[in-house]
């Protein structure tokens, strides 16, 4: 008679199986290939992130197809070919240099590092305006009149840049250009935005090399300059990107580089894929 084991027991030594298998055991071989957890692991991790999201009972014999198959076809070539020798040793170069940068990456940030960085960038910015304005852009100065008689008369400003702005952006939006900060637009425009107070609308055209624009000021803000916390993240990306650049010119300083003299290659020369036919 069989004895059926308890649901926590069962589980516990499914678990155990679990924890006690590695990434060197082997799950298939192919002609005396072994094929590893860890290499269908690698290649879970390869996937495209929607196959990623796929439950592991679902791709499990997938990838196990799939590698068994790549191996079945792979022991039908005789011989590697020097293109295939050439990309690999590309990709072995191309994986330690990341996972050298990645070791560099997981090196913390000290808080005195950040300080020091933050006070570089923003010891001595000062507060900037910061303007939200529409406009209706037109090709002649003619038809920026036009606009502005139209306005005289009640009609809406949104409604005519639907109708009429060459900016189809800002037009589909009845002329909203959003905030932006001094220095971002044209000088003419910036300048004619800075001389509005909040709601007027610009007396003339103004004309700059997109064309001529009519131009309202809807609302006025200062911008303090960020905080430390508000920065930390891009401030610490920076200061490791500054210290893998630094190492990266060490480790070329003391490694035995040798590099072709000028005109000892013709560039062109990457485009000629028959060198790989020959194994040169």
């Amino acid at each position: 008679m069989i004895r059926t084991l308890p649901a926590a027991a069962l589980m516990a030594g499914l678990s155990t199986m679990a924890a006690a298998q590695q990434a060197s055991d082997v799950v298939a071989t192919v002609n005396g290939t072994e094929i590893t957890l860890g290499e269908m692991i690698i290649t879970r991790s390869q996937l495209p992130q929607q196959y990623q999201q796929l439950p592991p009972e679902t791709l499990f014999q997938g990838i196990l197809d799939q590698l068994v198959q790549q191996q079945v076809l792979a022991d039908t070539v005789e011989g590697v070919p020097a293109r295939v020798e050439l990309a690999l040793a590309n990709q072995r170069r191309s994986l330690l240099a990341g996972e050298a940068i990645t070791e560099m990456m997981g090196e913390e940030v000290s808080d005195e590092e950040l300080q020091a960085a933050y006070d570089e960038a923003f010891a001595d910015a000062e507060a900037t305006n910061e303007y939200n304005a529409s406009h209706i852009l037109v090709e002649t100065e003619e038809e920026a009149q036009a606009v502005l008689e139209r306005l005289e008369a009640g009609e809406e400003f949104a409604e005519i840049a639907k109708e009429v702005s060459t900016d189809p952006g800002s037009g589909a939006q009845g002329g909203s250009l959003g905030w932006f900060a001094d220095g971002m637009m044209v000088q003419p425009f910036q300048d004619a935005v800075a001389a509005l107070e909040k709601g007027e609308t610009t007396e003339t055209p103004v004309e700059t090399q997109f064309g001529f624009h009519v131009i309202r000021l809807d609302d006025t803000r200062t911008q303090e300059p960020p905080t430390l916390d508000e920065v930390r993240e891009d401030l610490a990306s920076q200061i490791q990107q500054q210290k893998i650049e630094a190492r990266l010119e060490e480790l070329e300083a003391e490694a035995e580089v040798t590099r072709p003299e000028e005109g000892a290659f013709d560039p062109s020369v990457l485009t000629n894929l028959d060198l790989l036919e020959e194994g040169n």
